[in-house]
């Protein structure tokens, strides 16, 4: 007698099942249930068939039950759930959802590909109409028919991971403004956090509302529009609303069967992918798997896993005895204009189990091109690989434009054969200039690596850096040495640096002192490796590279850029109007694609010498930093920067040369003229804390880092207006009784008379639409001013920290001496 099976779940895993089982085994009675009214749908593809990108619904569903019955002679029953598991009874309880029948059928072996199903939290007001999960096929319909007969304006995505980002984009395509809330300080968790932050820059760039580090604390709904309160106490209003927070395994069914779970409910499996009961399987989204790196127990929900749990699930299914041997999370998005991939570990897990500590792991980050950057179309690729002292490889990530794919597939490959950064190294990969090359990016992992390995160079990270720059007592311990050429340096320096470019490196090499830690950088990291190597053969010991270069330092603080360049991203129609920006002037074309630096800059500097005032040069480069890099050299230079726009994978940028000449050389000795603006607050008058904050906010709104250094009397504008408990000494608490308590309490320095000439000051401010001097602060934190208290002021006035508002730094006089030396502008009030 045949025997039969019954297989819980219709979609990927349930379904490769259902097909591979009959290919093996003709006579075997199999039976599908599927509680939806879909089967084997591509879920992947539907956030594109919501943004147009794919046209047709029906190439969402691969089968159908009718075909799988024709193809494959396959029961399937659709809208037909099992309610209950009788493992002793080897037997299923079913609902025919659209009769309510219940019935129940036997079995000699189940198979459970229940999958998953996004979170939806019990938050006040999720229930409303406007507020959708995207998961099947009829989600899809409900947000397309939404889409289509509300014309929705505006849309906030919770939750930044694969659907959560795809989304955001198909959305923007659809003409609609975008925030996404993200309660971590990043998105796509596979990534690490400076690897997400290329992403988090390319978002902004493409006018996406990015809020980080916050979660939704509530939605309200009025008149078809809901507010996002959220945890930090901001509030959004959007026309839609899209949950993306995450996934939960559907194991409700096998916990009530008595089905061993894991804490985080995913269902317990061997080797074989059976469960804890007798001849009972599971696979897919629903089951805890083996990492196939570290060998610890994971939940990963993907569709390429599934699908090849199946296929191993079926043939165990007809006889065979194959082992699943863990899955490493390969994974790859496409994500506006840029694609990221990962595998394996990432070093926030690794730092979780403990290797941090342990000092068990390395981790290299390069910048490459994606194929020859002499031939056309070159863009740039930042990858990261993390590696131990065997040189075994621990994962990877890779952002980019192009070619983002193939190589983590490359890395894929090599893990999962036990490959290592030699291995890497050594790959004979497919080479002509349209595709890679000579040496792959991924061989240039593997140079790099074996080169850390065998101490043939260090790296800093960026943040190593930034905190090595903030650190005053460690001023003379270093020197931070930029070997790029002069035209770069017009563009960007590292403040603070040391200019040397490579080639004059060999004969003032005596200007560096061999007792300090040198930190070349370039913008890439190949010259500043060149560097590092001509240094510690001539005797110096402590050489660390930038690691990424400054294309990738620059990426990990574009929010510090005050009116960086936001890219015009056009529509195809549109972009007609771009050529003829300047129609009464000529027009010279130039591309810069895939060069490397400082090309770019230097082929813009001679095309620009060789053009009238006032003519218009069009430049192309396929470099994301591009557009801010030629805004900061038009600014130095005397021209102007006329427009900005995205044309697929190129930066476009319009240039009017100005009246400077171009004879001249350029002066090797650039110097950077200080461009900060520091204030000391000595006053607590209300007047005179107003002014400065006027000056402090117009100096940050034209771009200008601002210090603002509160010290005696100036002190009581940051206390809290409220009274906080403390301990303090007797005289420390009457000092503070006596000193006015928060912006409220503040008085004019004349006119005052008894607090009557304040009521009036704040009443025609108010009446002249003048802000608050308590909106001026919030403005000024807003603008990134920093707020400094001085320790010593705050010592003998006898206030804490606790007593003062939050966002406040605090240091002593040499901290804001070092900001005043950054400054042009020091003011005392």
């Amino acid at each position: 007698m045949a025997k039969r099976t019954l297989i819980i779940g219709g979609v990927a895993g349930g379904a490769t099942t259902a097909a591979r089982l009959r290919r093996r085994d003709e006579s075997m009675e199999i039976i599908m249930f599927e509680k939806g009214e879909y089967i084997s749908y591509a879920n992947c593809g539907l956030p594109y068939y919501i943004g147009d990108v794919i046209k047709s619904r029906d190439a969402l569903l691969l089968q159908t039950p009718a075909a799988m019955k024709n193809k494959f002679n396959i029961d399937v029953r659709v809208s037909n759930e099992v309610v209950e598991i009788l493992p002793d009874k080897k037997m299923v309880k079913v609902k025919n959802l659209k009769t309510g029948e219940l019935y129940e059928e036997k079995y000699d072996n189940l198979v459970l590909a229940t999958g998953s199903s996004p979170i939806r939290p019990q938050i006040p007001g999720i229930d409303a109409d406007n507020i959708f999960t995207l998961w099947t096929v009829p989600d899809t319909d409900r947000i397309k028919t939404y889409i289509e007969q509300k014309s929705p304006q505006s849309a906030v995505v919770i939750g930044g991971g694969f659907i959560g980002l795809e989304m955001a984009e198909n959305l923007h395509e659809a003409g609609i403004q975008v925030s996404l809330i993200e309660m971590q300080n990043q998105v796509l968790a596979p990534l690490d956090y400076e690897m997400a932050n290329l992403l988090h820059e390319n978002m902004r760039m493409n006018h996406i509302n990015l809020v980080l580090g916050d979660g939704v604390k509530e939605f309200r709904s009025e008149n078809g529009t809901t507010q996002i309160t959220l945890s930090s106490g901001k509030t959004l209003k959007a026309d839609m609303v899209l949950l993306s927070i995450g996934v939960r395994p559907n194991s409700q069914l096998a916990k009530e069967a008595g089905i061993q779970l894991n804490e985080k409910g995913g269902i317990v499996v061997n080797e074989f992918l059976q469960t804890s009961a007798k001849d009972i399987y599971a696979v897919g989204d629903v089951i805890e798997v083996d990492n196939y790196v570290l060998k610890n127990k994971t939940m990963i929900p993907l569709a390429g896993p599934a699908n090849k749990q199946a296929r191993i699930l079926a043939d165990n299914l007809a006889g065979d005895k194959k082992k699943y041997k863990g899955t490493m999370g390969s994974a790859v998005a496409k994500v506006f204009d840029l694609n990221a991939a990962s595998v394996g570990m990432n070093e926030k897990q690794l730092k979780a189990i403990g290797q941090q500590k342990n000092k068990d792991y390395f981790t290299i980050i390069i910048n490459q091109k994606s194929h020859a950057g002499y031939y056309p179309g070159a863009t740039p690729l930042t990858l990261k690989m993390l590696f131990d002292k065997e040189g075994k490889i621990l994962g990877g990530q890779i952002v980019g434009q192009d070619g983002v794919d193939k190589r983590i597939d490359t890395m894929a490959t090599t893990m999962r054969l036990n490959g290592t950064i030699y291995d890497l190294a050594e790959l004979e990969l497919a080479y002509a200039p349209p595709f890679s090359s000579a040496k792959d990016p991924v061989n240039m992992l593997g140079f790099v690596a074996e080169n850390v390995l065998n101490k043939l160079v260090s790296f800093i990270e960026w943040d190593e850096l930034d905190n090595l720059l903030k650190d005053e007592t460690k001023r003379d311990d270093y020197v931070v040495l930029d070997v790029t050429e002069e035209m770069e340096r017009m563009v960007f320096s590292i403040p603070g640096s040391y200019h040397i470019p490579l080639g004059q490196v060999h004969k003032r090499i005596n200007e560096l002192d061999k007792n300090k830690l040198i930190v070349p950088y370039c913008a890439i990291g190949v010259r500043s490796y060149n560097a590092a190597r001509v240094l510690m053969q001539n005797g110096f010991q402590k050489v660390a590279v930038l690691s990424g270069g400054t294309a990738f330092y620059k990426s990990m603080h574009h929010m510090d850029k005050k009116g960086s360049i936001e890219l015009e991203v056009k529509k195809p129609a549109d972009r007609e109007e771009a050529g003829a920006i300047m129609s009464s002037k000529a027009i010279k074309v130039l591309d810069c694609c895939g060069l490397q630096c400082p090309g770019p800059i230097m082929k813009v500097h001679e095309a620009i010498c060789e053009m009238k005032e006032s003519e218009v040069l069009q430049v192309s480069a396929t470099d994301m930093g591009f557009a801010n890099d030629i805004d900061s050299w038009c600014k130095r230079t005397g021209n102007t920067l006329m427009k900005v726009e995205r044309k697929n994978k190129e930066n476009v940028v319009y240039i009017k040369k100005g009246s400077e000449t171009c004879n001249t050389a350029i002066n090797n000795n650039i110097t950077e003229l200080p461009q900060g603006k520091t204030l000391i607050v000595f006053s607590g008058d209300l007047d005179k804390v107003l002014a400065s904050f006027i000056i402090a906010n117009g100096a940050a709104s034209m771009g200008r880092p601002v210090t603002m250094f509160f010290t005696f009397w100036g002190l009581n504008a940051l206390r809290k207006e409220n009274k906080v408990p403390v301990k303090k000494p007797f005289l420390d608490s009457m000092f503070g009784m006596m000193m006015p308590r928060g912006t409220k309490k503040l008085k004019l320095s004349k006119m005052n008379m008894a607090g009557m000439g304040t009521v009036m000051m704040k009443k025609v401010m108010k009446d002249k639409n003048v802000d608050s001097l308590e909106a001026l602060m919030k403005q000024a934190m807003a603008n990134g001013i920093k707020l400094v208290a001085c320790t010593m002021s705050m010592d003998v006035m006898g206030i804490t920290k606790e007593e003062l508002i939050d966002g406040v730094e605090f240091a002593g006089v040499a901290s804001y001496l070092g900001d005043a030396e950054e400054s042009n502008v020091n003011l005392f009030i």
